[in-house]
């Protein structure tokens, strides 16, 4: 039984909200610090990929500090890892940004296009259908979060694999359908940022955090 808090790290690549995420991830109850090294980062309890703007921006950020090996390194240890926003979006194969393709890290197929809506960015509190039997939305599914984006993955592209646990898929809609969330193994990562989304943000984190526990 563990008695010390889980270690966090919050992946400094150079994002706005770094600090925001970290304040939110030590309340929830782990052992916070905000580091670019890739030794503390690898051997963390768990791994949090925030990013705030551009696709393109945040490959970058991520690519100067080795992100994208950190990210798969951990994947292919089963160590877990929690992206947040641009976060997200980052893991997917492609981010097109009117037309400015740019490669992500890849762990997931497809590509991060803009959205089909009559007003961009989605700036504000929006409901999400949450998966059944989801972890991070235990006790929250009905809840409110905080968005701001105007790009998302608007599919979900990985095919089933037999004796795979099929991954938890949370939808949300503005203008069209898109991926709010994803549970996925030792990956899961949110659109919208829960360090902004009050009492139902804070306690998505706690289910995450008590994850890092078991």
């Amino acid at each position: 039984m563990r008695v010390s808090p889980p270690r966090v790290v919050v992946l400094d690549h150079g994002s706005g909200n770094l600090r925001s995420a970290e304040r939110a991830l030590a309340a929830a109850g782990a052992d916070t610090v905000v580091s670019a090294d890739p030794r503390a980062a690898q051997e963390a309890d768990g791994l949090v990929v925030p990013g705030v703007g551009a696709f393109s921006a945040c490959m970058a950020g991520l690519r100067r500090v080795g992100g994208p090996e950190i990210i798969a390194k951990r994947l292919a240890d089963g160590r877990p890892v929690l992206g947040i926003c641009v976060g997200m979006q980052v893991l997917f194969e492609t981010g097109d940004e009117r037309g400015l393709l740019t490669e992500g890290c890849g762990e997931w197929p497809g590509t991060v296009d803009r959205l089909t809506a009559p007003v961009l960015p989605h700036m504000g509190w929006n409901t999400v259908t949450a998966a059944q039997g989801s972890t991070l939305f235990a006790g929250v599914e009905r809840e409110r979060f905080y968005f701001v984006h105007s790009y998302a993955a608007r599919a979900w592209q990985v095919p089933a694999v037999e004796d795979v646990p099929e991954p938890a898929l949370t939808w949300a809609e503005h203008g069209e359908p898109f991926l709010a969330a994803v549970e996925n193994g030792a990956l899961s990562a949110t659109q919208f940022h829960p360090e902004k989304s009050a009492a139902a943000g804070a306690r998505l984190l706690a289910n995450w955090v008590g994850t890092l526990s078991a």
